[in-house]
């Protein structure tokens, strides 16, 4: 789909994707975007493999240090 379809018919992408669909958006013939369904999962599954598996020290403190960067912070859009 081009980029001015995706513009024009916006609702008719979104009831794409809700369908399952995944669409490209398109400029000039050039691939500049990939429009598809959101994950639904919030990490429970990830969460639980990481309880099975025993990690390594330097996994572990990587893993460490991703938490600490993470923020429940929501961000908000910009006005325009």
């Amino acid at each position: 789909m081009t980029a001015t379809e995706a513009s024009r018919r916006f609702a008719a992408l979104l009831d794409a994707v809700e369908r399952g669909e995944t669409v490209i958006v398109t400029r000039g013939g050039r691939r500049i975007a990939s429009v598809a369904p959101a994950s639904s999962g919030n990490g429970r599954a990830v969460l639980e493999l990481l309880s099975k598996r025993r990690l390594d020290a330097d996994f572990a403190a990587d893993v460490r240090s991703v938490r600490e960067l993470v923020t429940d912070e929501i961000t908000t859009w910009p006005d325009d």
